[in-house]
């Protein structure tokens, strides 16, 4: 069996609703891939997007303004409740491609994994789905993590702030770790998770941050072609 990882961010599944155009393009990518070889296989871990987001500053604008102090852990809980609510969209998406449950824990000794296609949401506060995602890889031993988000490449700075930031095409993970540092901070806007990072790095997985959007792009990282993006590791 060939085994892929996808973590696909919350903000291509859902940036402000459903993105139904993208949801459309990327299950038929990814089922016409399934289709040229039955012993491949793709998991996908599902993250929170803009309902995360949104749940979360609602509940501390509600702590700040009845005087509670708001909790990293509360609001942690509340960002992965988003990822579980996307998780079954995909799933449902891929139809009979996708046998199983939707997996929130991905450390379960008897996990199964009955079709072609796994979809895993949010496991529990610590970390994003970006580590779940480094889990399962570990799991079911997929070398490669593929990071697909709203940007095509890890640049040195935040390019929003920072003209001078670059893009990097590939990257040590001592390098990149000196970049995302080592706390996890609910919500938090990074390429690869910290924690997930220090797994990834422990089991000399390889990480691939891309464009979620550039359909062709993803299906080229697959093929193990040429792609768009920033390798670390």
């Amino acid at each position: 069996m060939s085994t892929k990882v996808l973590s696909v961010g919350g903000s291509i599944i859902v940036p402000e609703k459903p993105d139904t155009d993208f949801l459309v393009k990327f299950v038929s990518m990814c089922i016409e891939w399934l289709k040229e070889d039955k012993s491949r296989r793709l998991i996908l871990v599902a993250g929170g997007g803009a309902p995360a987001r949104v749940y979360q500053n609602a509940y501390k604008e509600v702590a700040e303004k009845t005087g509670l102090a708001s909790e990293d852990m509360a609001a942690d809980w509340i960002g992965i409740m988003a990822t579980r609510i996307n998780a079954q969209l995909l799933k449902a998406s891929f139809g009979e491609y996708c046998k199983n449950d939707v997996v929130y824990n991905p450390t379960l000794e008897d996990l199964k994994f009955d079709g072609q296609v796994l979809v895993a949401s949010g496991w529990k506060p610590g970390f994003s789905t970006d580590t779940d995602a480094v889990y399962l890889g570990e799991k079911f031993d997929a070398k490669t993590i593929v990071n697909l988000s709203n940007i095509e490449k890890v640049y040195t700075d935040d390019p929003r702030k920072n003209p001078d930031a670059k893009p990097i095409d590939s990257i040590s993970w001592a390098d990149f770790r000196k970049i995302v540092g080592d706390e996890w901070v609910p919500g938090k806007n990074c390429p690869f998770d910290p924690i997930a990072s220090k797994k990834a790095d422990q089991l000399g997985m390889k990480v691939i941050c891309a464009s979620g959007k550039n359909i062709e792009n993803i299906k080229s990282i697959l093929n193990e072609k040429e792609y768009i993006g920033t390798t670390i590791g």
